[in-house]
């Protein structure tokens, strides 16, 4: 309740008691202005006039407001991980490499399981992806490694053919497949803290552990069971000579240790050369 002259020059506030009642006291004579408010009613104002002496009683009877709305409004879970994930696609180091796999944001949203296949596929349809595949095949024709596919254009080509399939199903069985049965995070978390050893330990670590749609650590079954079915399926495609479990194994153990030593980098080189890094925000949302 404010009571307040005309003028607006003298106010006077109090509340109401449980039962509706309120009284002013010392009131000056003169008219006065009476404005009544409560949460879900309508706001009622009454003037009147007191006199020298007088004792004014008003009953005011308030009427429910016409419209009450209070929204609230909260990103779901998805909602989260798919703008975090806008901000992933944007990484490059030096403006250039895609950097998709790493999440700079440590309590980043965990991904659904189609937000995995996207960024899987954004990844492969990269064109500097395809750059770095050709580039692997060169060297490789260079030293003639997989020497049954021979020379030449077509020796090239057999190798880049390869590369590609390698490229393709490793990301697709680890980054989306197994972690989408598994329900496992394919992504880096990079750390960033710590000692020097902690943080090596723990991008070494990360090529055998991983944390989990819960937001729990566990062992990087995804990784692992994704490296050893993409070995398995090179051996539909490399020379009959390399084929085999050896290939198989060998492929895998590649893959985890490049794995470990590509953590290594993200931990203490890649971040300083990749562009529009993000950070968190208290309310779990992105920010560039």
């Amino acid at each position: 309740m404010r009571l307040s002259r005309e003028d607006q020059t003298v106010k006077q506030e109090v509340l109401s008691g449980s039962d509706g009642e309120f009284s002013f006291a010392s009131v000056a004579p003169g008219p006065f202005q009476l404005t009544v408010t409560s949460a879900g009613f309508a706001t009622q104002t009454f003037s009147g006039v007191v006199h020298t002496g007088e004792i004014n009683t008003v009953a005011i009877v308030l009427a429910v407001a016409e419209a009450i709305t209070e929204v609230q409004v909260a990103l779901s879970r998805e909602q989260v991980a798919e703008e975090q994930i806008k901000l992933e696609e944007k990484q490059r180091v030096l403006g250039i490499l895609p950097n998709f796999y790493v999440s700079y944001i440590p309590n980043a949203a965990p991904l659904d399981a189609k937000q995995k296949f996207k960024l899987a596929l954004r990844t492969v349809v990269d064109p500097f992806t395809f750059v770095f595949v050709a580039g692997a095949a060169g060297v490789e024709q260079a030293e003639d490694a997989f020497s049954g596919y021979g020379q030449g254009a077509q020796g090239f080509g057999k190798r880049l053919g390869a590369g590609v399939a390698d490229t393709v199903t490793g990301t697709f069985l680890a980054g989306a497949v197994f972690p989408a049965l598994l329900k496992q995070d394919p992504r880096y978390f990079y750390k960033g803290t710590g000692s020097k050893r902690s943080r090596i330990l723990y991008a070494i670590a990360n090529a055998v552990i991983c944390k989990g749609d819960n937001g729990r650590w566990q062992a990087n079954y995804s990784n692992i069971l994704g490296s050893l079915a993409a070995g398995g399926i090179s051996n539909s495609y490399y020379p009959n000579s390399d084929r085999g479990a050896a290939l198989t194994f060998e492929t895998t153990a590649i893959g985890i240790g490049g794995t470990a030593v590509a953590n290594l980098f993200q931990e203490f080189v890649v971040k300083k050369f990749t562009r529009n890094v993000p950070t968190a925000v208290p309310n779990g949302l992105p920010q560039p």
